[in-house]
């Protein structure tokens, strides 16, 4: 597919916003064919400027975290930030044409980014990977250990085999009820699934509400399921398909970079027959979704051998990458400090970015060490305009109880 004249007249527009610049890049790797990857930097130049990889894959960089780079920046942050190939601006080659499948791989992704290092005349630079981006940020340190100064891991993931931590943690809390949280709750998860109105799509969005409203926003969504009253939900389920369908040019397009997800970080697992396996979700969602091959490292044998500052952070009711695969992260990495936002879901900081950018402050400041003691301050730290809107609209819903026993 080549770009049409609406979507290069887009093109030019953001490719001429200030900090904005290209950079030559293989399109495969050992081949002579080049095509313009596209970076941002913002802020005051500095030694050690923040690198941000946002998650996906699919989430570009230069239009959707404006809004990130103009408060960090304000905060006297350095901030640079990648379009991934194969999407956004970095989503076409020299003709037009979209970049070929056999181009898009974490580690042509991992070497753009040391590129665009490169390009910027950066030597190090603090790397902050959130959810996908974790493990394309935990790629440069595999690849590229001397361009990192320091490193944040959030929402981690560590590995094709994080699926199954995903599935014990979401059937523990929202199956079984085993949480003083989720225990009312449960029950009415295994009515609606066993009438099929969680579908396997459904129950992933029940995991992203359980993440961002809390048990209180899920059970009264719930409530008005088991009640027939479906808009809000059908709503939210509308939104969340941005995660699945290229809807959101320049902002989030999957449907390239889809190949990364499912042949390298398996992320439609073979489902395993039993109830809220989000693999299955991902399976019949999906664009252009391949089977797994391989990934790309083994995080668990090479984290060891990082030794830069790290912080982890993780959202305590975050069950996409759950706070298990963080905790092991963070004992793998030598010294890594584990922050964790008790009342936060997925992507602190996409969802608590105050939260994330003090975090960064005490990582530059060398008092990372004592983050932990200030994880209920940081807890505390509001959700952004959007995502607050998002949770008061779901509590804001009308209470309709509804007693499930079984």
């Amino acid at each position: 597919m080549t770009m049409n004249a609406r979507r290069r007249r887009m093109h030019d527009k953001l490719a001429a916003l200030p900090g904005v610049r290209p950079v030559r890049r293989p399109v495969r790797s050992g081949a002579d064919d080049r095509f313009d990857l596209y970076y941002v930097r913002a802020g005051r130049k500095s030694t050690h400027p923040l690198l941000l990889i946002p998650g996906g894959p699919g989430a570009a960089s230069v239009a959707l975290y404006r809004g990130f780079r103009r408060r960090a920046a304000a905060a006297g942050r350095d901030v640079i930030m990648v379009e991934h190939r194969g999407v956004g601006l970095s989503r076409h080659d020299d003709s037009g044409a979209d970049l070929p499948p056999e181009a898009i791989t974490i580690d042509a992704v991992v070497d753009d980014i040391a590129a665009v290092l490169d390009d910027a005349g950066v030597d190090k630079a603090v790397v902050y990977g959130t959810s996908y981006g974790s493990y394309v940020a935990a790629g440069v340190g595999v690849r590229h250990p001397d361009r990192v100064d320091a490193m944040v891991l959030d929402s981690p993931v560590l590995s094709a085999a994080d699926i199954h931590v995903v599935r014990e943690a979401t059937r523990r809390l929202l199956w079984d009820g085993e949480s003083h949280d989720t225990a009312e709750l449960a029950p009415k998860v295994r009515r609606l699934v066993e009438d099929g109105v969680l579908t396997p799509a459904a129950t992933n969005l029940a995991t992203a509400v359980y993440g961002f409203a809390g048990p209180d926003g899920l059970e009264r969504q719930l409530d008005l399921l088991l009640a027939g009253r479906r808009g809000l939900w059908s709503a939210m389920d509308r939104v969340g398909r941005f995660v699945f369908d290229r809807k959101a040019p320049y902002r989030n397009e999957p449907d390239l970079v889809a190949r990364i997800a499912y042949r390298e970080l398996n992320y439609g697992a073979v489902p395993d027959g039993r109830p809220l396996d989000p693999a299955v979700a991902y399976r019949e969602n999906a664009l252009h979704a391949s089977d797994f091959v391989a990934e790309p490292y083994d995080l668990a044998s090479e984290m060891p051998n990082f030794r830069w500052p790290t912080v982890v952070v993780c959202g305590g009711r975050d069950l996409i990458t759950p706070p298990a695969v963080a905790r092991r992260v963070a004992a793998l990495i030598p010294g890594a400090v584990l922050v964790t936002l008790a009342t936060a879901g997925h992507s602190i900081v996409d969802m608590r970015e105050r939260a994330a950018l003090d975090i960064v402050d005490a990582l530059y400041a060398g008092r990372a060490a004592g983050l932990p003691a200030r994880s209920a301050t940081l807890d505390s730290r509001p959700a952004g305009l959007g995502i607050r809107a998002l949770v008061w609209g779901v509590k804001a819903a009308p209470r309709t109880v509804h007693r499930v026993t079984s």
